[in-house]
């Protein structure tokens, strides 16, 4: 166990002491919706302004940039990522562009021809639903395509998974395990066994290989941060800690990272401020997923005879929550079902009447995914001062009519999912992420996917959903001075080649409105679905470039 202590939520791993002046853009700051300048000085913003008040600025800076019209927007913030996972699905075998059945296969066999020194064959991205067959790969056909090689293919929501006859043979006891299935994806305890046993499979120079390319993309698309949600059934230690090494050693996306173990007292708060994480949160299960029906319901799903699996009781969700509240360390659950957000729901309430609700608001837990959300869960979460730390590009995914949703739980109760303009009518927090590597890493097309939400009426404007994946990441951390371009903030942004500033909203009538300058708001790109998305041309963390597209 690493000895690593905690850094202050969202600290630096350093900074460019020089002062920067930017100016022939726009700037996207609530300063000054005018803004077509900003000065940086020693890794914070020191002013936002107009151009012709720039030029007072001129003689006291190391360098000008001229931004040739480009937009300069605070960087993005990843609020549920997974990076070693993500690195090894941009380095191994996706079949998430898989047509099929018989192209998944045909992608199997390819890259094991192409892999004959791993010791274990990884991937994933698979999503049986979108194929003509319906149904996965079988174990006789993985065995087939692989030669009898060791390989873990875990679905797209990377709850269930497939395998090969030799990666069984490498966890001794595993058919006993609870969700094992001889000829259906492995859920549960035996679908955590192998994947432990594939990830262990990985040596340290392809686990460092495959974290620094997560954090090249994250970098190359405008995300200064990302929540790096880790813990015992999803990573191990050496990942976790290898990973906040990493992203100390030089220029890259901030790493805030939380471990997903449940704890009872202090002495498993230290344990998880001695890993190096900000709290015992992230994907610390109280359920598991929709599209492995896996995820916990009140009532069964449309197209299976049971209702998913609670994993943590309301009992168990009080005992972390508020063991977590007194060490000062933030909570945190996986939550996607309703009777999972029930449990989640009644324990944080029975942890409040226990300290007290004003402790549990300022401890900032979070929730992940909350998908299924009630009226009821809505209000508590506002109560409590739950963050939603939410993917709406599960939405545009898999919502809809026709889409995966509704298969699992018929189209009435698929309408009611990822509510997020009833979270924000309450007061709810948000913070936006991708949870990838289950969809991408990919900012400007989540913040599309919450603006265009295949439901409308839970659709949000672009400006608060950029708001929830900028500003909203920090405050999910506990800090309110950063993921917004004003002086004294730290000076973390991206600059963007994009077109003509709009203010869109559910409504036309206030989007067209708010084109107009004299509305004051500023303005974002055009996010209609159909349209090229922004491309990024430079991301800087604290005032160092970690990724450069205007000189390269």
């Amino acid at each position: 166990m690493s000895d690593r202590t905690a850094p202050a939520p969202g600290a630096s791993t350093g900074g460019d002491s020089r002062t920067v002046l930017l100016r022939g853009g726009e700037v996207h700051s609530p300063a000054d919706p005018f803004a077509t300048a900003m000065v940086v000085e020693r890794g914070h913003i020191a002013w936002v302004g107009s151009e012709g008040a720039a030029d007072a600025f001129t003689d006291g800076v190391d360098e000008t940039i001229d931004l040739d019209g480009a937009l300069v927007t605070p960087a993005f913030t990843d609020a549920h990522v997974h990076t070693t996972a993500t690195g090894l699905a941009l380095t191994g075998l996706d079949l998430s562009g898989a047509t099929g059945l018989a192209d998944a296969l045909a992608l199997v066999r390819k890259y094991a021809a192409t892999r004959p020194g791993d010791a274990v064959l990884l991937g994933g991205g698979w999503d049986a639903a979108r194929w003509p067959e319906r149904r996965p790969p079988s174990r006789a056909e993985l065995d087939e395509a692989t030669g009898g090689r060791p390989l873990y293919l875990p679905r797209v929501d990377v709850h269930s998974a497939v395998v090969t006859t030799a990666l069984l043979d490498l966890v001794p006891g595993v058919t006993g395990l609870t969700g094992y299935h001889p000829e259906a994806p492995l859920t549960g305890a035996a679908h955590h066994a192998v994947r432990a046993a594939a990830h262990g499979a990985v040596t340290p120079a392809q686990r460092t290989a495959a974290q620094r390319a997560a954090l090249d993309r994250a970098a190359s698309l405008g995300i200064g941060t990302v929540h790096e949600c880790a813990g015992p059934e999803i990573s191990d230690e050496a990942d976790f800690t290898g990973l906040l090494g990493l992203a100390g050693e030089g220029p890259g996306p901030r790493v805030v990272g939380y471990w997903a173990e449940h704890i009872a007292d202090a002495k498993g708060a230290e344990r998880i401020r001695r890993l190096g994480a900000l709290g015992a949160a992230g994907d610390l299960f109280a359920d598991g997923s929709l599209g492995s029906h896996t995820a916990c319901l009140h009532t069964p799903y449309a197209d299976a005879d049971h209702t998913g699996t609670l994993h943590l009781d309301a009992d168990a969700v009080a005992t972390h929550v508020a063991a977590c509240t007194e060490a000062g360390l933030q909570a945190g659950f996986h939550a996607i079902g309703d009777a999972a957000l029930t449990a989640v729901v009644e324990g944080v309430r029975a942890a409040a009447e226990r300290l007290g609700t004003a402790r549990i608001r300022a401890a900032r837990h979070r929730v992940e995914h909350a998908e299924m959300l009630t009226p009821e869960h809505i209000a508590a979460f506002a109560e409590f001062g739950l963050t939603a730390s939410v993917q709406p590009a599960f939405d545009a995914a898999w919502g809809g009519d026709e889409g995966m949703y509704a298969e699992r739980l018929g189209t009435e109760r698929a309408r009611t999912l990822n509510p997020y303009a009833a979270l924000l009518r309450a007061g709810v927090p948000l913070a936006l992420g991708s949870d990838s590597p289950v969809t991408p890493l990919d900012p400007w097309g989540t913040v599309r996917a919450a603006a265009f939400h295949r439901t409308p009426e839970h659709r949000i404007s672009v400006r608060a959903a950029f708001t929830a994946h900028t500003r909203g990441g920090w405050r999910a951390i506990g800090r309110d001075d950063a993921g917004i371009l004003v002086p004294g903030a730290p000076a973390d942004y991206a600059l963007w080649r994009t077109g003509a500033l709009v203010v869109q909203a559910p409504d036309d009538r206030v989007a067209r409105w708010s084109t107009d300058p004299r509305s004051g708001t500023p303005g974002l790109p055009d996010l209609t679905p159909g349209g090229e998305l922004p491309l990024c041309l430079r991301t800087v963390v604290a005032g160092q470039t970690i990724f450069d597209r205007l000189n390269g």
